[in-house]
């Protein structure tokens, strides 16, 4: 009998098992630490046809990011079903953003951790992953200002409902703070032990929306008018 040929696997199929590979290494061993021949390794293949597909430990490492922030992108937007109440569009935001980072791990620390730290252009493809999650929560937090006209005070005299007096910076304020305690639970979750995707969405929804709710029904914190003053400490009684 002859020899079966195996078929040879397409590209597309291998660079993906390659990426696998630098994700997993990368992400547990670190970016300066991983070797091109740990990854060959894990991958199954030679440490040449890494370098013929994809052409440097820089330039993989930089696919990793941008596979990997697309994926999370991705999960978070098909999370949220447009229609729904605002409370409920952020709830399911925050779940699908959890569930995937709680998923996949060593992904979560290849963005969160291995490349902010390690320079340009590493930084600027996370960067750009930020701004667009960013951006999506401003959105949710546009709408609930939006869902939360009928609900509001009336202009004096007009009769006219309107939305808390929510200025577009500080909605993009509001959105930075909701994404960056997200991404600090995340890594806090990923090192916990018994930690919940759902628990943690919970936990950030608890602390967010009760302030979203307060800001949404015109309950607004204000800074006092004067700045604080420490009391003045006794004065010390010198020795005879």
């Amino acid at each position: 009998m002859g020899v079966v040929k195996s078929k040879r696997m397409p590209r597309a199929v291998r660079e993906q098992q390659m990426l696998d590979a630098a994700v997993r290494t990368f992400g547990q061993r670190g970016y300066m630490a991983a070797s091109m021949d740990d990854i060959a390794e894990l991958a199954g293949v030679s440490k040449p046809l890494v370098y013929l597909y994809l052409n440097s430990k820089e330039d993989l490492f930089t696919a990793c990011i941008r596979r990997e922030a697309k994926a999370l992108t991705e999960a978070v937007r098909a999370g949220v079903h447009p229609g729904l109440s605002a409370d409920r569009q952020l709830w399911d935001g925050l779940l699908a953003f959890f569930t995937h980072t709680a998923h996949h791990p060593e992904a979560w620390t290849v963005l969160h951790l291995q490349a902010r730290t390690h320079g340009e252009p590493f930084a600027s493809e996370v960067a750009a992953m930020r701004e667009e999650i960013v951006a999506f929560v401003t959105q949710l937090i546009a709408i609930a200002a939006r869902d939360a006209v009928p609900h509001s005070r009336l202009r004096s005299g007009g009769g006219t409902p309107v939305a808390p007096d929510l200025q577009e910076r500080e909605v993009a304020g509001l959105a930075q703070a909701l994404v960056g305690a997200a991404e600090s639970l995340a890594a806090w979750a990923n090192a916990t032990e018994g930690v919940t995707a759902r628990q943690t969405a919970t936990t950030l929804m608890n602390f967010a929306w009760a302030g979203l709710g307060s800001l949404m029904a015109g309950r607004s914190w204000s800074p006092p008018a004067q700045p604080s003053v420490p009391p003045e400490e006794p004065a010390a009684h010198g020795g005879g």
